[in-house]
């Protein structure tokens, strides 16, 4: 059972992450569009009043009804809204500039949404059915589903490439609900083979659970604060490379092939980790030293930023981060998230993976954004940004102690 538990997690992951990255290359694009027109903080800012909002709506969901219900309601309602984005993009003229912008902004919102619940929903699953210490090492294998995933999705957003010019977002909608809907069956029979009571239940508690657990309860806490710290100086990377991509070229159907050829680069690498390091290091290093070096990766790619910009940097840099958070750190924050409570497991997590995250994008953008009211260099900004890598480092190894002292406490 343990075996098509993996294979089938995995195959669903994979489906999870081929919606979302192909529509990712897509929501890069929207991003350098944006950002020239100063238009990203506020964007990112709808994004995380957004995540606030809907985060209690689905806290009340989950807790009048099992996962089953979870994962057929909120995958089948994003579904709904791809067709209604394909829907209204047909509906447009080409003369309807400004609508085409305001649709592009919406989608770029929604697209920073979905990528967060998508995700989320499904690792509610995997910290439910493997819990012993044994099952959570099988993560990074999970995982490699995933990375294959993102490989496939970027591929196909490649191929999709040149049609953005003539039909938007369109054909990337369509191929991305459909691979969600083959999800949403996966799904459904790994909780129909398991028959766990932990999935079938309902998961009962408050719509306010999430919230009130993060401010009372230390372990979730620290990890929210982590989240917050890891999104804030992704987005503070992110930000830093959008003036050196928008210079490589002027056409968006060029910059659309270059963030899914990155993609094709840092998924394979991301797929060997997985593979064939993420179950060793964590087994021989342990969640602490993970959680600790990540602060220190931080503080290598602000400084090539600050000192060194250029697209094979940003290269690197995607590279060398990404690679590290899919082929290990997710995976032992993962871990950690198995050791929380059922409600916390349910709600608190999928709060962390969206609004705290999305908060941590909003605060990341504010940074660069008084940066750049202050006329500070864009690539000053990351040198600034090192004393929080280093706070990220301090966070990482609290959480370790945490988690260490609940594991001899159970």
């Amino acid at each position: 059972m343990k075996l098509k538990n993996t294979i089938l997690a995995s195959f669903l992951f994979f489906l999870v992450l081929s919606s979302w990255y192909v529509l990712r290359a897509v929501r890069n694009e929207m991003a350098v569009e944006n950002y020239g027109q100063d238009f990203l903080l506020i964007l990112l800012s709808i994004t995380a009043i957004t995540m606030l909002l809907v985060n209690p709506i689905y806290s009340w969901i989950a807790s009048r009804t099992n996962y089953k219900k979870i994962i057929i309601y909120c995958y089948s309602f994003l579904i709904l809204n791809l067709f209604t984005f394909i829907f209204y993009s047909r509906s447009l003229e080409e003369s309807d500039i400004s609508q085409a912008i305001w649709l592009g902004r919406v989608f770029y919102v929604w697209c920073n949404i979905y990528s967060f619940f998508v995700v989320s929903i499904f690792w509610v699953l995997v910290i439910n059915i493997f819990r012993d210490d044994k099952s959570r090492k099988l993560y990074g294998f999970i995982m490699a589903g995933g990375s294959l995933g993102a490989i496939f999705g970027s591929e196909v957003s490649v191929r999709l490439s040149e049609s953005f010019t003539n039909y938007g977002l369109e054909l990337f909608a369509f191929s991305s609900s459909l691979l969600l809907f083959l999800a949403i069956l996966v799904a459904l029979y790994i909780v129909q083979s398991n028959n766990s009571e932990v999935l079938i239940k309902k998961v009962g508690g408050n719509w306010s659970d999430a919230l009130a657990n993060i401010i009372s309860k230390r372990e979730v806490r620290s990890v929210a604060l982590y989240s917050w710290l890891f999104t804030g100086l992704m987005t503070v990377q992110w930000i830093s490379a959008i003036p050196i991509i928008e210079s490589y070229s002027d056409l968006s159907a060029d910059r659309i092939e270059l963030f899914a050829r990155i993609e094709q680069l840092v998924s394979p690498l991301t797929l060997i980790t997985q593979l064939f390091f993420t179950y060793l290091v964590i087994s021989f290093f342990g969640i602490s030293s993970i959680l600790i070096i990540y602060g220190f990766l931080f503080v290598i790619v602000f400084l090539l930023y600050g000192f060194f910009p250029s697209v094979g940097i940003v290269v690197f840099a995607q590279a060398l981060l990404r690679v590290f958070e899919y082929g290990f750190n997710k995976p032992s924050r993962e871990i950690i998230y198995s050791q929380l409570q059922k409600h916390d497991r349910y709600k608190s997590t999928v709060f962390i993976d969206t609004f705290i995250t999305r908060f941590g994008d909003l605060t990341g953008s504010l940074f660069m954004f008084i940066g750049k009211f202050a006329a500070i260099s864009v690539s000053i900004m990351p040198l600034l940004a090192i004393p929080f890598a280093g706070l990220f480092s301090v966070t990482g190894y609290k959480i370790s102690k945490n988690f260490e002292e609940d594991s001899k406490n159970p």
